[in-house]
């Protein structure tokens, strides 16, 4: 359970939550986070060994939740996510304690659940462009689709994909991800 009934809360009330509550806490409200599905797992794997596999050996390096993500720790420090999948550059930004991550994540991917959406496309992609995230995808595994934010002159620019196109990864050149076997759920 909660440790105390706040209506605001930070990363420090967010530390003293029970281990098996799924959520998250964007401008000291908490979220709480549903169960997700089988092709919502699919997705998430699939995207994270296509990330891992291209930065063996290279500077940057995939994660995927949990694993916490502190937007804001500089300042109110009121804003802790879990992306499903992420791409770090910047190693100084991983955490003393290895718990996450402080500050924005070079790429955020989000996986689509029907609970998560309005956070996903709406509050989350605020905090993303916000924090200084260069690339963020929002992933659809119902409709197989996905929507690229790319961060140009500090404004989201969106494309969209298909479940049969190459998506070239912006802040990682020379990957190119093929939807047709990331949506492949049969």
């Amino acid at each position: 359970m909660l440790a105390e009934k706040l209506e605001y809360y930070t990363y420090a009330d967010y530390l003293k939550f029970d281990d098996d509550i799924r959520c998250e806490l964007i401008d000291g409200v908490i979220y709480n986070m549903a169960s997700p599905r089988a092709n919502h797992q699919r997705s998430v794997g699939r995207l994270w060994k296509e990330l891992d596999t291209f930065l063996s050996g290279r500077q940057c390096e995939a994660f995927m939740s949990p694993f916490d993500v502190r937007l804001n720790a500089d300042k109110a420090d009121d804003t802790v996510v879990q992306p499903d999948v992420m791409v770090l550059c910047d190693k100084d930004k991983l955490d003393h304690d290895g718990r996450g991550i402080i500050g924005a994540p070079d790429m955020v991917i989000e996986v689509l659940s029907p609970s998560s959406a309005y956070v996903d496309r709406v509050l989350k992609c605020k905090k993303y462009l916000e924090a200084g995230v260069k690339e963020y995808w929002i992933v659809d595994p119902e409709l197989k689709t996905i929507e690229v934010h790319l961060l140009i002159n500090e404004k989201y620019h969106m494309r969209y994909y298909g479940n049969t196109d190459l998506i070239p990864v912006q802040i990682l050149p020379g990957l190119d991800i093929d939807l047709g076997q990331i949506f492949d759920f049969s």
